[in-house]
């Protein structure tokens, strides 16, 4: 064994290949040894500004090639980076940058936080500029980061928190890479680096030599262009992005080459069945991993293609100890009964911290993320909804995550989210937003949708109202505030 630290294991990574591409969003690239030197010039930069050991620096930076160079920064001082979107409204931001307290916030105008010092990366200085009087050039210590990430809570309650790492920034150099990630290969992530899982696949990835190929944003046609033009090796998706990459043109998306792809991981929400046979049949089953856990990483399932065609639905089998399904008064279910779904560290250590909320704990060191699933007889977990999206309609339980799927299957569909709506007569109803498509032709037709549906779900999980909307409901990351979308619908009735 030995352990290194990240700023430790990117140097030796450009002692031996400098020039190697480190990191490439659109236009720009930087090797190796230029990341390390524009992120000891801005670690420097953050040292005179206050930044100590254990320290949280907010980095506020859209996907660019200036989020690693700000990630390294960080971590070159024993400090926690601590990511955000960039494009959060003020007041989310302001509550987030409250719960974080740092000195520095980095992205911002260098005015944009009373009491605090705001860095935009037009100012990230080079190593010439960057080193002081007082330390003439000096090599910066050898740290570790008490926590190598605190990204925010990715859920839906719409309170900001922080899930603070328990794992330190560093790393056996010698151990086997994670994630299936390989030495010296080739990542493509398109999803947003304020994300938890983009944040987790790109950095491993760039600890494991790889050249990350970062999208500034989304694009279904781009991702495969960046696989073709890089030779990309691996992967991220979340299931929306699936989707719109399905829908392309099949004359486009058979256009690339990407024979270089070992591994498709998709996490971060339900992949509809359809969605997931498709990609199988397209790319074959070997290729295609899911995941499924939380930003507290308690634990983990994963499922590959074949399993997941024997155990169509499952998320994978957990390791023994880990996981386990519950009534609501916490007492464990039998095998294929639904409940709520607790999680536990295999070894029992802490494996995050919240900045900002309490966990949901049961004795024994379980905790819940709120989510609903059974296990089957051989050990398979499947998932329904979270607890907190559940519609209780006419006395049945609703799940809009199924209705969701079953929705997001017809081509006039962009994106939908499904939340229910006070109702006197059922209690609440089904009311399903929908993104349509662009149209080519003709504009949605919502009977005609309805009709879609109701071949495909019992009468009681077909929406009662429909809203359509012009805007995202999904982030670049997959995920969707219904609880927040809930809410800003309560006041006003909603177009059918």
């Amino acid at each position: 064994m030995s352990v290194v630290s990240y700023p430790r294991r990117l140097a030796d990574l450009a002692a031996a290949d400098p020039d190697r591409p480190a990191v490439t969003c659109a236009a720009a690239s930087i090797s190796r040894r230029e990341l390390i030197d524009r992120a000891d010039g801005l670690a420097r930069r953050l040292r005179r500004e206050g930044v100590g050991y254990g320290d949280f620096v907010t980095i506020a930076i859209p996907n660019s090639v200036d989020w690693f160079v700000a990630t390294a920064a960080v971590w070159m001082l024993g400090a926690t980076p601590q990511p955000v979107s960039a494009r959060l409204p003020g007041p989310e931001l302001d509550a987030l940058v409250g719960l974080a307290d740092p000195t520095v916030v980095l992205g911002v105008a260098a005015d944009a936080f009373t009491g605090r010092i705001g860095i935009p990366t037009a100012d990230f200085a080079g190593p010439a500029d960057a080193v002081g009087v007082d330390d003439e050039g000096a090599p910066l210590p050898d740290l570790v980061s008490p926590a190598w990430k605190a990204p925010t809570s990715g859920g839906s309650t719409g309170r900001p928190k922080l899930i603070v790492s328990g794992e330190p920034a560093s790393l056996d150099d010698e151990a086997r890479p994670t994630l299936l990630v390989q030495r010296d290969g080739v990542m493509i992530m398109p999803g947003p680096l304020y994300h938890n899982g983009p944040i987790v696949w790109s950095c491993q990835a760039l600890l494991q030599g790889n050249h990350v190929v970062v999208l500034p944003r989304f694009d279904a046609e781009a991702t495969l262009a960046a696989i073709a033009e890089h030779r990309g090796d691996i992967i991220y998706l979340v299931p929306t992005m699936m989707k719109r990459i399905w829908r392309l043109p099949i004359e486009v998306r058979e256009s690339y080459d990407l024979s270089s792809l070992r591994v498709v991981w998709h996490l971060a929400e339900p992949c509809p069945p359809w969605l997931k046979d498709a990609w199988i049949d397209w790319l074959g089953p070997e290729r295609i991993i899911e995941l499924y856990g939380g930003t507290e990483a308690q634990t983990a399932t994963i499922i590959t293609g074949r399993d997941w065609l024997e155990h169509r639905g499952s998320v994978g089998r957990p390791a023994e100890g880990t996981v386990k399904v519950c009534d609501p008064d916490g007492a464990e279910v039998p095998a294929g009964t639904e409940g709520e779904v607790w999680m536990r560290s295999a070894t029992g250590e802490a494996t995050y911290r919240y900045v900002g909320a309490e966990a949901r704990t049961l004795e024994g060191g379980w905790e819940s993320l709120g989510d609903h699933g059974w296990l089957d007889a051989d050990g398979f977990l499947y998932l329904g909804d979270r607890t907190t999206d559940m519609i209780l309609t006419g006395g049945s339980n609703v799940y809009p995550a199924e209705i969701e799927g079953v929705i997001q299957e017809h081509p006039g569909v962009r994106s939908c989210a499904v939340i229910g709506l006070p109702d006197d007569d059922l209690g609440n109803r089904v009311h399903a937003l929908i993104e349509p498509e662009p149209a080519v032709d003709d504009p949605l037709d919502v009977a005609e949708l309805l009709a879609f549906v109701g071949e495909r779900l019992v009468r009681y999980k077909v929406p009662r109202t429909v809203e359509l909307v012009d805007e995202p409901l999904r982030d670049d990351a997959g995920k969707v505030r219904r609880g927040a979308l809930r809410a800003a619908r309560l006041t006003d009735s909603p177009a059918g």
